[in-house]
């Protein structure tokens, strides 16, 4: 099998094929730099491609393996290309966070942690991918890089915030990214462009490395084209790290080898009411096909979930402002004008409405811990629609005309809120040649439970991410 058949592939079958002398860890970086040419003309997924250091640690990889390195064998990302959202640090690359303004920075004096454990699990970085501003949207139409084209439709958007991280595995460019989840800039994109997509527990992977938005709400997690490769990933990625405040200093819990438990002792619902009500037919229906392929599930209802939005946007509006003040002051004509105006009106709320938001987020929290000792995974839609058209101002969701870019994340808002696991899925076949994703929720610290369920869907054959067909 070629490398450039390779690359299609999820990456634990790359991983195999490295470590069995298949191919070789530079022919497959090769191939992945040689598809982002071909491709990211149509797609923009990367803003950054780092060809030489991609090459040098590929070659470095072949020669431990070729002397038999024991260690290097072991690698569980074995010369698997990934990418990261250019709001990780890079060594020698400014962190542009989808900004004008970054680009005066200077470049990063070394690699963020999770880029850093990437490597350290044999992983070969080939570059940093677009984003929304701050990362402050839901659809990566950035006025600066130009809009991520989703490489199943190009005249779709990709979703985001960390939209070129879910495009470039779409595209078959990389079979793994990582990006940032604050309000669903993680499940947002997988749903739309048809990948895999994990947000772990608040608190469990390090931030620091990474540009922040909403620093009690931002998650950085993984994109792949299989739940055993978010396994891997997640698994290589945990740990403990000082420098972030909001890291938990618990131990290494792995959930690759729980992938084949299975379905196994787990307690499965579908979430109704809210999320029933701001779902559109294709989001219904792919979640009525998990909940057929899992022999019918009760239906239970998380309450005040539209309060729990309101509550995520209100802290996410006053943190962010508060984050970029100085700017605002000197430089309000470099930001994105919907981004501008969004951190302008952040900076006149009353501190009593986020006070009040605060206590809402608290209260959901307390809700949905009850409900969670009874249940052990939630299953509900991702995103309200498929991807709308680039430019799109406004969707239509069961009767409703609401805006595009703020509702894609209708449904996953109340669940970042307050931190859960959730594992986002693609589902294929409820739109005629479009995917859209359902989030499989679980417990804090449980993300073996939300890959579990999302490893046996795949391979009953209901979750699937194909390589997009683009010439």
């Amino acid at each position: 099998m070629t490398a450039e058949t390779l690359l299609k592939l999820p990456a634990h079958a790359i991983a195999a094929a490295v470590r069995q002398g298949e191919v070789t860890a530079e022919a497959l970086a090769q191939a992945s730099l040689m598809r982002i040419e071909q491709t990211d003309g149509a797609v923009n997924a990367f803003t950054d491609v780092t060809a030489e250091r991609a090459l040098a640690t590929a070659r470095a990889l072949d020669r431990r393996v070729k002397e038999g390195d024991v260690d290097a064998l072991t690698l569980p990302l074995l010369g698997v290309p990934y990418a990261v959202k250019n709001l990780f640090d890079i060594a020698g690359l400014t962190t542009l966070a989808g900004s004008k303004i970054e680009r005066d920075r200077p470049p990063a004096k070394c690699d963020g942690p999770l880029v850093q454990r990437m490597d350290a699990a044999g992983a070969v970085l080939v570059g940093a991918l677009n984003m929304d501003e701050y990362a402050y949207g839901f659809t990566t139409e950035n006025s600066h890089e130009g809009p991520t084209h989703n490489p199943h439709d190009l005249g779709r958007v990709a979703g985001g915030s960390s939209g070129g991280s879910g495009a470039a595995i779409a595209a078959g460019q990389v079979p793994i990214t990582l990006g940032s989840d604050t309000n669903g800039s993680i499940r947002v994109p997988s749903s739309l462009c048809g990948v895999f997509g994990l947000k772990p527990t608040y608190g469990r992977l390090p931030r620091n490395g990474s540009y922040p938005f909403v620093a009690s709400l931002d998650h950085l997690g993984p994109f792949g084209r299989s739940a055993q490769d978010l396994a891997l990933a997640y698994d290589a990625m945990q740990g403990y790290d000082a420098a972030d405040p909001g890291c938990v200093p618990r131990g290494v819990e792995p959930t690759h080898e729980a992938l084949s438990q299975g379905l196994a002792g787990l307690r499965i619902a579908r979430l109704g009411g809210y999320f029933d009500d701001n779902a559109g037919p294709e989001a219904s229906a792919a979640v009525d096909r998990v909940s057929q392929a899992l022999g019918g599930l009760p239906t239970v209802e998380l309450p005040e979930a539209q309060r729990a939005r309101a509550a995520a946007f209100l802290i996410s509006q006053a943190e962010s402002s508060n984050l970029h003040l100085p700017d605002l002051r000197k430089r309000a004509q470099d930001f994105e004008p919907l981004s501008r105006d969004r951190f302008l009106a952040g900076a006149l709320l009353p501190a009593a409405w986020v006070v009040e938001a605060r206590r809402v987020r608290r209260w959901f929290a307390l809700r949905a811990a009850e409900l969670l000792r009874d249940v052990d995974v939630l299953i509900a839609p991702a995103t309200p629609v498929v991807a709308p058209a680039i430019g799109s101002e406004w969707l239509d969701i069961n009767g409703r005309r609401l805006p595009a870019r703020p509702s894609l994340g209708l449904l996953t808002q109340p669940i970042s809120c307050i931190g859960l696991p959730v594992c986002a899925a693609p589902v294929w076949g409820v739109h005629g040649h479009m995917p859209i994703g359902v989030q499989i929720i679980a417990a804090p610290w449980r993300e073996a439970h939300a890959l579990r369920v999302a490893h046996a869907l795949e391979q009953m054959g209901v979750f699937v991410a194909p390589v997009a067909k683009l010439s």
